[in-house]
């Protein structure tokens, strides 16, 4: 599929925000990046004293946990990370987040597998790559349980 296509297949959430970042130069993804990880939604206090090794992932190079929420069909997820050390995976979350919070686990399971690339493509972030991916990955696998439910 050309770069400038949109899987037809995909949910309009995920749509808009692949077609928003191809759309962008590299500084204007710099830019996205830096607003989007001031965007990221706090951790909620319910989260702050359980045990977190179910919920981190462990292939990024950052201390990322990612909590998912199961609410009348659909899916929620929060991430605890610290955005200052971190803007660049705070912002990718922030963006995630945005396309599939809310939303059936069938809007999750529906990200597409190279959408760190698409997204990060330009600058320079593929030491980071494997890491994101895993994060998507995580993502997928609490929509996949979600669905067994």
């Amino acid at each position: 599929m050309p770069n400038d296509q949109i899987d037809p297949a995909l949910p309009p959430s995920i749509e808009r925000v692949l077609r928003y970042f191809r759309s962008l130069s590299r500084e204007e993804k710099m830019q996205a990046l830096v607003s989007y990880a001031k965007k990221l939604e706090p951790l909620p206090p319910r989260y702050a004293a359980i045990d977190r090794s179910n919920f981190t992932v462990p292939e990024c190079q950052t201390r990322v946990d990612i909590f998912p929420e199961q609410r009348d069909g659909t899916l929620h997820f929060y991430a605890d990370v610290n955005v200052r050390q971190s803007p660049t995976i705070a912002a990718f979350l922030s963006i995630l987040f945005s396309a599939v919070n809310d939303q059936p686990p069938s809007t999750t399971l529906a990200v597409p597998s190279d959408i760190v690339r698409t997204m990060m493509d330009d600058i320079g972030l593929g030491t980071r790559e494997a890491g994101l991916t895993a994060m998507v990955d995580r993502l997928k696998r609490h929509a996949r349980e979600a669905l067994r439910r």
